[in-house]
């Protein structure tokens, strides 16, 4: 399986910038997709943005043009690095992973976006 590792989050103001990293290890050499999901209380885990491992991205609608994803496949890291954030962007974001046997999930980290 793979372990997944999760750095960064906090409290920012309306407008500011956080960056998250995700480090894999384990089996890494399985893993094609690469995401970070959020959640809020009461609400679905949803899809942030992901990238493959030929580097091809998608992003949720609401995000678009503020973050970007990106991945170091010799580090085997994820980035978030999200700018413009608003309030409706407070949420806990995981990093996941999956690929051939793998489907892993990191423990989440807050970010709270304060107006």
């Amino acid at each position: 399986q793979v372990q997944l590792v999760e750095s960064g989050g906090g409290l920012v103001q309306a407008g500011g910038s956080l960056r998250l990293s995700c480090a894999a290890s384990g089996s890494i050499f399985s893993i094609n997709t690469m995401a970070w999901y959020r959640q809020t209380p009461g609400k679905q885990r949803e899809l942030v943005a992901a990238i493959n491992r030929g580097g091809s991205t998608r992003y949720l609608d609401s995000v678009k043009g503020r973050f970007t994803i990106s991945r170091d496949n010799a580090k085997n890291t994820v980035t978030l690095q999200m700018n413009s954030l608003k309030p409706e962007d407070t949420a806990v974001y995981y990093c996941y992973v999956d690929g051939i046997k793998v489907d892993s999930w990191g423990q989440g980290t807050q970010v709270t976006v304060s107006s």
